[in-house]
């Protein structure tokens, strides 16, 4: 992260955990699931500078998400990956809510049909979980498989946008 910039940072409480946003003035840069008060004292630490800003977009969009009266996200996002993640990323995004794709369908999509593993590595490595739903790959037979915040929020998510745990297609 660059040190030269203020970062907004946010947080929602509506959901089962703590949810922080860390954006830059181009967009939203970070999705953690972790109190407030951790992320200020780590960018304190790497001294980045930071306001907070409890009404940023972001946090209202994911309030409303939450609540059940938003399905599709409109914040601007600023974040950085490799060629791949970014193709990934882009293609999680077409997964409307409350559907489901596997690993195997998004790396068909992106025209690597053989690199599943790899789009699962990028849906781990994806810095806005919720804005961009990796929540919403499973493995090709159906399982949740992983989520970098942990399975039980993934079943939360899945369960916030209908997708019953017995029945993920």
């Amino acid at each position: 992260m660059p040190n030269q910039e203020n970062y907004i940072i946010a947080q929602v409480e509506d959901f089962i955990c703590p949810i922080t946003i860390i954006a830059s003035v181009r967009g939203v840069r970070g999705i953690h699931f972790t109190s407030l008060d951790a992320i200020i004292e780590k960018l304190t630490q790497e001294n980045i500078p930071h306001i907070i800003d409890l009404s940023h977009p972001a946090a209202i969009e994911l309030r409303e998400y939450f609540q059940g009266h938003r399905k599709h996200f409109d914040v601007p996002i600023d974040i950085d990956g490799t060629p791949f993640q970014l193709k990934v990323w882009k293609a999680l995004q077409s997964i409307p809510y409350g559907k489901v794709r596997s690993y195997k369908d998004i790396a068909i999509q992106i025209g690597h049909p053989k690199a599943f593993r790899a789009v699962g590595q990028a849906c781990g490595a994806n810095p806005i979980p919720i804005i961009i739903p990796c929540h919403r790959v499973l493995t090709a037979s159906g399982n949740l498989g992983g989520f970098s915040a942990g399975i039980e929020i993934k079943k939360a998510l899945l369960d916030l946008e209908g997708i019953s745990h017995n029945k993920y297609r």
